[in-house]
């Protein structure tokens, strides 16, 4: 398990960029796996916490449901559409995969607040962080791995 703060000594400018936008947007997007191993995508929320990356759920929702039977999965942050006058201003797209594991310890949960009674938490071993955006006529993808570490790809 690499936790968040694990990922940000790996990778600290990595890191900064994408929980800066993982910040500034309050909807992202989750992946999880169904019974039968297809994909579901649903709305979620995040939080950094104590050098954790946390979400939550209501209670009895069909992805905490999926998490907890298979914890796969990956969130995506989306942007705005970019200038098309100037790509390069454009912020990029974040993504994070890894596992959600449940937490139900009663002190965790009230220190994070979590609305109602029966509210899922889950905290993310991050496995995979993604940052794709254009510069000049490049796109450029950073990505960082547990295991392999930091990597930069430019295509044309």
């Amino acid at each position: 398990m690499t936790t968040w703060a694990e990922f940000e000594q790996d990778a600290p400018q990595l890191a900064a960029v994408v929980h800066r936008l993982m910040s500034g947007h309050k909807h992202k997007v989750l992946a999880t796996l169904r019974k039968d191993g297809s994909p579901r995508v649903s709305g979620t929320e995040t939080a950094f916490r104590d050098g954790e990356l946390w979400m939550g759920s209501m209670p009895g929702a069909v992805k905490a449901l999926d998490l907890r039977r298979d914890p796969r999965m990956a969130i995506h942050v989306t942007s705005p559409d970019p200038d098309e006058s100037d790509p390069s201003s454009w912020p990029g797209d974040a993504k994070v995969s890894g596992r959600a594991e449940e937490v139900t310890d009663p002190a965790v949960l009230a220190a994070h607040e979590l609305p109602g009674s029966g509210a899922h938490l889950f905290r993310v071993s991050v496995e995979e962080v993604v940052w794709t955006r254009v510069s000049g006529d490049e796109l450029v993808i950073d990505s960082w791995h547990a295991g392999r570490g930091f990597r930069r790809i430019a295509r044309k």
